[in-house]
């Protein structure tokens, strides 16, 4: 339509009859002649408008916002709160599935060693800057806890315990300087004694300075006189580090523990030692190794510049 008279004349005709309409159907209130065809309107429009009303009324969207903010505020803190508990019982959750594998390790560990357990939670553990490094689990004397019981759980050697009480009792763990317990090298006869040293691997003395060790090599519990405070076969670690030989009476090794002192959780208490030893069949199967890939690499005798073989001088 062309800017004319007419047409601007027309625009401001129409301008007025939406002005008069609007202030009709605002007094006639529920009575407005002009509700019938506004339901009608709302009828077919009203789901184009949802769908659009983000994308051309942002204006109106604030202003809604606006509006309903104290409504917002109260259901965006309670959503708050329910992601705060559902987080909570998510993490729970998998808590419970860890400490349900740590149990189930523990007891393939028992049953692979014939060993009778009591399992116990460690409730407490002892600042490493402290004297020692200990914890304290859950269980005490009412179940049937006595000093110098071997302490155990799915990766092997955890300590000795050394403090009981009626309902708890206190771990000495292996890595700790006053901790000494009597070693066996796999699948052999070598024995040594393993101490604690803090964070650092575990110190072996074998009793053979001769003795045949290589890296890798792996040492469980030699047990001691009635089975106490050592059960045998528990799994100790792996060596680390062999110092070389000095024609010594005994040769040190250093020994990367099984058990990670620092993340303890759930611990069994061996409270029925094995009928007979039951040698290396409680260490975990030794990973296979990876194969390393090999490139051939075949090298072509190129042509002489001039196009001629070779002579042989």
């Amino acid at each position: 339509m062309r800017d004319t008279r007419e047409s601007r004349l027309l625009l401001v005709l129409l301008i007025t009859t939406a002005f008069a309409l609007i202030t009709v159907d605002i007094r006639g209130g529920e009575d407005s002649p002009v509700d019938g065809a506004r339901r009608a309107a709302a009828t077919v429009f009203g789901p184009i408008e949802n769908g659009v009303s983000g994308a051309v009324d942002p204006i109106g969207n604030a202003v809604a916002a606006v509006r309903d903010s104290g409504d917002r505020h109260d259901r965006l803190a309670a959503l708050e709160r329910e992601n705060t508990a559902l987080k909570a019982e998510l993490g729970s959750d998998d808590r419970n599935r860890s400490r349900s594998k740590q149990l189930d390790r523990m007891l393939k560990v028992a049953g692979q060693g014939q060993y009778g357990i009591k399992g116990a939670q460690v409730i407490a553990i002892g600042a490493a800057q402290g004297f020692s490094w200990t914890i304290t689990i859950d269980v005490g004397a009412d179940d049937g806890i006595e000093r110098d019981m071997t302490v155990l759980n799915g990766d092997g050697l955890v300590g000795r315990v050394t403090t009981v009480g009626p309902h708890t009792a206190t771990v000495l763990l292996a890595n700790d300087p006053d901790f000494t317990v009597g070693t066996r090298m796999e699948a052999g006869d070598e024995l040594g004694f393993a101490s604690g040293q803090g964070d650092r691997p575990l110190r072996v003395e074998l009793l053979n300075g001769k003795a045949e060790i290589k890296k890798g090599d792996r040492l469980i519990t030699f047990g001691s006189q009635a089975d106490k405070p050592f059960v045998p076969g528990v799994p100790v670690g792996t060596v680390s580090r062999v110092d070389p030989s000095g024609g010594g009476l005994t040769r040190t090794l250093y020994v990367t523990p099984f058990v990670g002192f620092t993340k303890l959780d759930i611990v069994g208490v061996v409270v029925q030692a094995p009928k007979k030893d039951p040698r290396d069949t409680v260490l975990p199967e030794k990973p296979k190794p990876t194969p390393t890939p090999t490139v051939t690499v075949t090298v072509t005798p190129s042509a002489p510049a001039d196009g001629q073989p070779q002579q042989e001088q």
